[in-house]
């Protein structure tokens, strides 16, 4: 009897430590750019003056864009630093390709359909899965008003990043 119960004690404790590690992991999963109120309005803050933007078509492949910037993952990103640098955003070439690549794997088309927020009817868009809600708090003025453009994702990620963690570069996560 002693062996049953202690089969039976191991058992749920398997059980137990795999249900508290999915929920840990679906839990990390389901972090995404939701602004408090208090981030919404810090985002207001942020100078407004007007960077020219470069055009993008719907498939992304042109060589160049009208501003000189590679219609690409790295012109993408290179055209955002510039806007960030004008605007005060702190982040780098690196700490924005790592979080792109993490979240996107650089599709700027890419759409999470299962998460929490995509349950709500809010998924999450573009090269660094931001909702609408925080694309829309925390835009930067000179960029498209579109959250699936690459440069517009990038710029306004980075800010929220910026308001909530100090940078994208401290963002090692969903964030």
């Amino acid at each position: 009897m002693a062996t049953i119960t202690r089969t039976n004690r191991i058992a749920r404790l398997r059980t137990l430590t795999l249900t508290g590690i999915a929920t840990t992991g679906a839990a990390a999963a389901a972090l995404t750019l939701m602004p408090t109120s208090a981030q919404a309005a810090e985002a207001t803050q942020v100078n407004t003056s007007t960077v020219a933007t470069a055009s993008t078509n719907s498939d992304h492949t042109t060589a160049k864009s009208n501003a000189g910037y590679a219609n690409n993952l790295d012109g993408w990103i290179k055209q955002s630093l510039d806007i960030m640098k004008s605007k005060g955003i702190p982040g780098s070439y690196d700490g924005l390709k790592r979080n792109i690549m993490r979240e996107s794997g650089g599709n700027p088309s890419a759409q999470n359909n299962w998460d929490v927020n995509a349950q709500k009817g809010t998924p999450s868009k573009g090269l660094l899965q931001v909702i609408d809600p925080t694309f829309n708090a925390y835009h930067v003025s000179g960029t498209a008003k579109s959250v699936t453009d690459p440069v517009a994702n990038i710029t306004a990620a980075a800010n929220y990043a910026a308001h909530r963690y100090g940078s994208i570069d401290n963002v090692n996560s969903a964030y």
